[in-house]
């Protein structure tokens, strides 16, 4: 290599690496396609891990293959082995058997910030994890992470309790204590003026609001948040400030969103920071 060529080689600026572990969504507004693109717009580079194919469109989802938890593994094994991940999230796993695998590949490597979106159910009703897979979540996985993101029903489904407007924050605090770890409870599957997230985080609580947005276009907005998240840790951000950002930064590519299938079309992952 010539001096010249070095020199730019060393001037180059570092780049985080990210890594989603998740499934795909061919339709490419959910699902690791969703955490690809937000990990490129925040300026980070993705890394992913398919841990389930979905035959699913904007209308609807059709078919769930769940990869073997020896298949999952490798491509982790694969990843760590070469590249320097600065932090992980989780999305759709699919069975007991893939979580346990993942939860086994985090416990080998605690010090990364982990983002575990718990995704249960499809935007268009499809279940996507069995009883037995969220109990793994709950004792294995969960425990693991910097921070767990669920909505109200996924909340209500762990807890075994409703939740409204008024006992959002009270469920986030139990969530936290159940799970001992830190909780983003999300409250957008409520009504109200506003959309109201609560960090519970070592029995202290955080509120992030912000205008809630009539729009029919929120496909994949569970992981798009989570992957901005994860982005913005990777960048170094703290818990506190990479929850806020994300949320501003979400609310636009809501606001945004183009109008893209015929049916619950995704966000405008190319929203600028």
């Amino acid at each position: 290599m010539s001096p010249a060529g070095y020199a730019a080689l060393m001037s180059r600026r570092h780049v985080p690496i990210a890594l989603t572990i998740a499934g795909s969504d061919p339709s490419g507004g959910a699902g690791l396609q969703a955490d690809l693109k937000t990990f490129h717009q925040h300026g980070v580079y993705g890394a992913s891990v398919v841990t389930l194919l979905t035959v699913q469109s904007t209308q609807r989802v059709s078919r769930v293959d769940v990869m073997s938890p020896e298949l999952v593994a490798a491509q982790l094994d694969a990843v760590r082995e070469d590249l320097d991940v600065a932090a992980i999230k989780t999305g759709a796993l699919g069975s007991a058997a893939v979580v346990r695998a993942v939860a086994k590949s985090l416990g080998e490597h605690p010090a990364l910030p982990c983002v575990v979106d718990p995704v249960m159910v499809s935007k268009h009703g499809h279940a996507l994890l069995d009883d037995d897979a969220v109990e793994a979540c709950m004792t294995e996985l969960f425990p693991r992470a910097t921070l767990v993101t669920p909505n109200v029903p996924e909340a209500e489904r762990m807890l075994g309790l409703a939740i409204d407007a008024e006992t959002l924050e009270d469920a986030a605090a139990a969530l936290a204590r159940k799970l001992g770890v830190a909780v983003l409870l999300k409250g957008g599957h409520l009504v109200g003026g506003d959309s109201v997230d609560v960090l519970a985080v070592r029995g202290t609580l955080t509120r992030f609001s912000s205008p809630r947005i009539g729009s029919p276009h929120t496909h994949g907005t569970g992981c798009t948040f989570s992957s901005a998240i994860t982005a913005r840790l990777a960048g170094g951000a703290s818990l506190t400030d990479a929850i806020a950002g994300a949320k501003r930064w979400l609310t636009r590519a809501i606001q945004h969103a183009p109008a893209i299938g015929r049916g619950i079309g995704p966000v405008d992952h190319l929203e600028p920071l």
